[in-house]
């Protein structure tokens, strides 16, 4: 069962662009683009190793460079383990319970036609009744109103979402091919998510379910877990990433970075 995210307004391609560094263990003809200042750079590769040093670990099917750290002292990004499963269910529904106010609010702004109906209610009502109290009601009423149907949308969805995917992350990422599932892990703490889902219909990979908890943002836990999509898509020769966003996720529409070969 899909589960789509309230006020769904466009799917973002991540596109490659020219002139930038090929990711380690990706394709020779694979190339990153504008994703350099979107998402922070790879660690660095590791040298030679040491005469009697143990060998390295080995690489998940996800990460070209295994869990190494990303962004900041302590941090990493890795593959979802079984025993995470509570903790990515609890980042996932915070950050979807954020999108009620968001949507119903801050969402607001960038539609001025709905703008434009409440005053013209408003002004309707104030040349019926001439009553300052009861015209300054009705924008109070249609916001309650419209938070009503924004809480009613986002848990609907939210409902869907952890009845489904994200019930067993293990069967729904980790097992099919094509697919993958990461968690960001702080000083031995899950703060983040997200998942790669590949649709074979047009070469893409999507990404999904991306959250990083409230706690821990502003240190770039959400770019490097963007960054470790896009390198499961280069590694996995997927010709685009594919973002879903909503209508209040306005920031992520600039986001129009390209994964192409040469």
């Amino acid at each position: 069962m899909r589960c789509r995210p309230p006020d769904m307004v466009c799917e973002t391609k991540i596109v490659a662009a020219d002139d930038h560094e090929t990711l380690p263990g990706a394709p020779k003809d694979a190339r990153l683009g504008p994703a350099a200042a979107m998402w922070p750079p790879l660690p660095a590769a590791p040298g030679p190793a040491a005469p009697g040093a143990p060998p390295p670990a080995a690489q998940p099917r996800g990460s070209p460079d295994g869990a190494g750290a990303a962004g900041g002292s302590g941090l990493c990004i890795r593959e979802f383990r079984a025993a995470e499963q509570e903790a990515a269910r609890r980042i996932f529904y915070d950050g979807i319970m954020e999108r009620i106010p968001n949507t119903a609010f801050r969402g607001l702004r960038q539609h001025p036609r709905t703008q434009l109906l409440y005053a013209l209610l408003a002004a309707l009502c104030f040349a019926a009744t001439r009553s300052l109290l009861l015209t300054s009601l009705v924008p109070a009423a249609l916001l309650g109103l419209r938070y009503y149907y924004s809480r009613k949308v986002v848990l609907a969805y939210l409902d869907c979402a952890l009845h489904s995917d994200m019930a067993d992350i293990e069967r729904y990422y980790m097992k099919p091919p094509g697919s993958c599932f990461w968690v960001a892990v702080l000083d031995g703490h899950v703060v983040g998510i997200v998942a790669a889902r590949g649709r074979a219909e047009d070469n893409t990979v999507e990404l999904l379910r991306m959250s990083v908890d409230s706690r821990f943002r502003g240190q770039g836990i959400a770019k490097a877990l963007g960054r470790r999509v896009l390198e499961f898509a280069l590694v996995h020769n997927y010709s685009a990433v594919v973002l879903g966003t909503t209508a209040v996720k306005v920031r992520y529409h600039r986001y129009r970075l390209q994964l192409r070969e040469e």
